[in-house]
């Protein structure tokens, strides 16, 4: 009886409490990331920042594989004959690697400032350098002749 009675009155306080927090993470902050004083602030917007070159990133990425399966369509069976990965199955294999530094390169980084405020901040400034650097290689791919 009493499990019961604490399931009736737990159950509908979880959901009602996930509502709110779904609800407040909808909300976009307002802030003025040119002028960013505190350090939620700050982080924020380090945030913000790591999601625009993501996004330039992700736009990059399908520009990048076209290229290297047009690649792989002008070598022809060159790579299968001599059982190495195609070009483009090695920058998936680089991509999936570089991902894997980047996390561990940026959470390193955040160390420095482990258990304070600092932490999310510097890990996401990592995030945004490194990013932008896959993105102008990227570029450089995309300029460059096969």
């Amino acid at each position: 009886m009493i499990r019961h009675l604490a399931n009736a009155v737990l159950i509908p306080g979880m959901l009602a409490l996930m509502a709110i927090t779904a609800s407040a993470q909808e909300q976009e902050p307002d802030v003025d990331c040119d002028n960013a004083v505190t350090q939620m602030e700050m982080t924020y917007c380090a945030g913000e920042d790591y999601a625009k070159a993501d996004e330039v990133l992700n736009a990059l990425w399908p520009e990048v594989v076209a290229k290297a399966k047009d690649f792989d369509a002008d070598q022809g069976t060159i790579y299968a004959d001599r059982g190495v990965p195609s070009s483009f199955e090695a920058l998936r294999a680089s991509q999936r690697a570089w991902i894997e530094y980047r996390d561990r390169q940026c959470e390193y980084e955040g160390y420095e400032y482990f258990g304070g405020t600092l932490q999310p901040m510097v890990g996401l400034q990592c995030e945004t350098r490194l990013t932008e650097e896959r993105s102008a290689w990227f570029r450089s791919i995309l300029t460059q002749q096969n």
